[in-house]
């Protein structure tokens, strides 16, 4: 039987001690902002703006909240975001994504002061992770090292693989093991032989966008399993990018989908923007 790594728990520790420094910070004369902004309504970015705002009124943070139209233009969200850069009480700026087809992301990321950044999307954000400086780091990747360190799982000599390689999860994943002294595999949809390859991981985190891909037989005996993928299969149940049922007698500690990886983002999120870049 694996040990079960509670993401909900581990959120709700890490919101409890920002908390905490909030309210000194605020005794010193110290206000943390964050402005959210969401262009259109999809329902999943709804569901994720309001869980933002959730956390911030929980921990302290003033949340300054830009709802936008949908066919709001490229020019007019940028202007927003040159205006928030300008203002000195707003410490984070976060567009939530994905933007309406008409938008360029990349433009809207790279057009975010990298010092107010909170995503850790920025290609200065990137550039600093990958030189060992310090700057913000994309929340999921921050989230799953914290996973690791309080669950007491050493990373340092372990062989690590992740599947998946976006530039929010994968790429990010693989600079922080490297970092925490891991030996670190990144593989994708064109690695050879890839049940080869996860099978030699100590620590597997597995982001492949696929409902249940990772079945027992790509996981190593005692392996740490970290599950980032998040689905809903045939009866409309959430489910992971890892065959749960099959897996979880296999490894040695594994994160479950809902309530592993996904409450660690939000968390990490409001770590950023209590404590600047790391």
């Amino acid at each position: 039987m694996a040990t079960l790594i509670d993401g909900k728990k581990i959120s709700a520790e890490i919101k409890e001690e920002l908390k905490e420094k909030v309210a000194k910070l605020k005794e010193e004369g110290t206000e943390i902002s964050l402005a959210v902004i969401q262009v259109g309504n999809d329902p999943a970015s709804s569901v994720y703006v309001g869980n933002k705002k959730k956390a911030c009124e929980f921990i302290g943070i003033k949340s300054v909240a830009y709802e936008l139209p949908e066919e709001t233009t490229e020019k007019e969200l940028l202007d927003i975001i040159d205006e928030l850069n300008g203002r000195e009480d707003i410490n984070g700026i976060l567009v939530q994504l994905p933007l309406p087809a008409h938008i360029n992301e990349d433009k809207v990321i790279e057009a975010i002061d990298s010092s107010k950044d909170v995503d850790g999307f920025h290609p200065m954000s990137v550039g600093a992770l990958s030189i060992g400086k310090p700057g913000f780091v994309s929340c999921t990747p921050a989230g799953i090292i914290q996973l690791l360190k309080r669950s007491n799982i050493e990373i340092a000599g372990k062989e690590c693989v992740i599947v998946g390689r976006s530039n929010i999860v994968g790429k990010p994943m693989a600079m922080l093991l490297l970092r925490e002294n891991g030996t670190v595999t990144v593989a994708h949809s064109k690695t050879k032989d890839l049940k080869e390859v996860t099978k030699r991981a100590d620590i597997l985190v597995v982001a492949v966008g696929k409902p249940k891909f990772i079945t027992a037989d790509y996981v190593k005996e005692g392996a740490v399993v970290i599950d980032v993928g998040i689905h809903r299969n045939e009866n409309n149940k959430l489910c992971g990018d890892v065959d749960f049922d099959s897996v979880e007698p296999k490894a040695s500690a594994i994160t479950p989908v809902p309530g592993g990886v996904g409450p660690m983002t939000i968390a990490m999120l409001m770590y950023n923007c209590v404590n600047g870049r790391m």
